[in-house]
Protein backbone atom coordinates (compact mmCIF):
# COMPACT_ATOMS: atom_id res chain seq x y z
CA UNK A 1 0.00 0.00 0.00
CA UNK A 2 1.44 3.78 -1.20
CA UNK A 3 1.63 6.39 1.58
CA UNK A 4 0.69 9.25 0.40
CA UNK A 5 4.18 10.94 -0.13
CA UNK A 6 5.10 7.52 -2.65
CA UNK A 7 5.95 8.68 -5.71
CA UNK A 8 3.70 7.83 -8.39
CA UNK A 9 4.48 4.71 -11.15
CA UNK A 10 4.62 5.16 -14.99
CA UNK A 11 1.68 2.70 -14.83
CA UNK A 12 0.07 4.93 -12.19
CA UNK A 13 0.94 7.89 -14.85
CA UNK A 14 0.06 6.59 -17.74
CA UNK A 15 -3.53 5.72 -15.92
CA UNK A 16 -4.02 9.66 -14.33
CA UNK A 17 -3.29 11.19 -17.70
CA UNK A 18 -6.46 8.74 -19.18
CA UNK A 19 -8.32 9.97 -16.92
CA UNK A 20 -7.10 13.84 -16.65
CA UNK A 21 -8.66 14.39 -20.40
CA UNK A 22 -10.61 17.14 -20.63
CA UNK A 23 -13.34 18.31 -23.64
CA UNK A 24 -11.70 21.97 -23.17
CA UNK A 25 -7.95 22.28 -25.23
CA UNK A 26 -7.23 24.85 -22.88
CA UNK A 27 -7.62 22.77 -19.94
CA UNK A 28 -5.24 20.07 -21.35
CA UNK A 29 -3.02 22.16 -22.30
CA UNK A 30 -2.12 23.03 -18.57
CA UNK A 31 -2.94 19.80 -17.92
CA UNK A 32 -0.24 18.76 -20.52
CA UNK A 33 2.22 20.73 -19.23
CA UNK A 34 1.91 19.65 -15.65
CA UNK A 35 2.91 15.77 -16.67
CA UNK A 36 5.92 17.60 -18.68
CA UNK A 37 7.45 18.97 -15.22
CA UNK A 38 5.99 16.94 -12.88
CA UNK A 39 5.15 13.24 -13.89
CA UNK A 40 8.51 11.56 -12.43
CA UNK A 41 7.95 13.23 -8.98
CA UNK A 42 4.32 13.28 -9.00
CA UNK A 43 3.08 11.99 -5.20
CA UNK A 44 0.50 9.77 -4.57
CA UNK A 45 -1.40 12.86 -2.41
CA UNK A 46 -0.91 15.16 -5.31
CA UNK A 47 -2.18 12.60 -7.93
CA UNK A 48 -5.57 12.24 -6.03
CA UNK A 49 -5.88 16.08 -5.51
CA UNK A 50 -5.45 16.34 -9.53
CA UNK A 51 -8.30 13.56 -9.27
CA UNK A 52 -10.74 15.65 -6.80
CA UNK A 53 -9.97 19.02 -9.55
CA UNK A 54 -10.94 16.41 -12.37
CA UNK A 55 -14.41 15.72 -11.22
CA UNK A 56 -15.15 19.65 -11.44
CA UNK A 57 -16.63 20.53 -14.93
CA UNK A 58 -14.13 21.50 -17.31
CA UNK A 59 -15.96 25.48 -17.20
CA UNK A 60 -15.63 25.19 -13.22
CA UNK A 61 -11.55 23.86 -13.92
CA UNK A 62 -10.86 26.29 -16.67
CA UNK A 63 -11.89 29.60 -14.04
CA UNK A 64 -10.11 28.19 -11.63
CA UNK A 65 -6.89 27.28 -13.67
CA UNK A 66 -7.16 31.53 -15.10
CA UNK A 67 -7.58 32.79 -11.60
CA UNK A 68 -11.45 33.18 -12.47
CA UNK A 69 -12.61 31.93 -9.44
CA UNK A 70 -10.78 32.33 -6.47
CA UNK A 71 -8.63 29.23 -4.83
CA UNK A 72 -11.04 29.68 -2.16
CA UNK A 73 -13.59 28.23 -4.41
CA UNK A 74 -16.12 26.08 -1.92
CA UNK A 75 -14.66 22.40 -2.71
CA UNK A 76 -11.22 22.99 -2.89
CA UNK A 77 -8.79 21.69 0.00
CA UNK A 78 -5.18 22.33 0.62
CA UNK A 79 -3.95 19.58 -1.79
CA UNK A 80 -5.94 20.52 -4.49
CA UNK A 81 -4.90 24.44 -3.99
CA UNK A 82 -1.57 23.05 -4.14
CA UNK A 83 -1.78 21.47 -7.46
CA UNK A 84 -3.85 24.18 -8.65
CA UNK A 85 -0.43 26.20 -8.52
CA UNK A 86 1.80 23.87 -10.09
CA UNK A 87 -0.79 23.60 -12.85
CA UNK A 88 -0.31 27.76 -13.79
CA UNK A 89 2.91 27.41 -13.26
CA UNK A 90 4.97 29.02 -16.34
CA UNK A 91 8.53 28.58 -14.57
CA UNK A 92 10.40 25.67 -15.58
CA UNK A 93 11.62 25.33 -12.08
CA UNK A 94 10.35 22.84 -10.71
CA UNK A 95 12.28 22.87 -6.94
CA UNK A 96 9.44 24.83 -5.52
CA UNK A 97 6.90 22.43 -5.98
CA UNK A 98 9.01 19.52 -5.21
CA UNK A 99 5.51 18.19 -3.00
CA UNK A 100 2.54 18.95 -0.65
CA UNK A 101 3.57 20.83 2.47
CA UNK A 102 7.03 20.53 1.44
Amino acid sequence: MHSPSDILTASEINQLKWRCRRGLLENDLFIERFFQRYERQLQIEQAQALLRLMDLSDNDLLDLLLQRQGSNHKTLDNAMTEVLRMLRTNSTDTSTHEGIGS
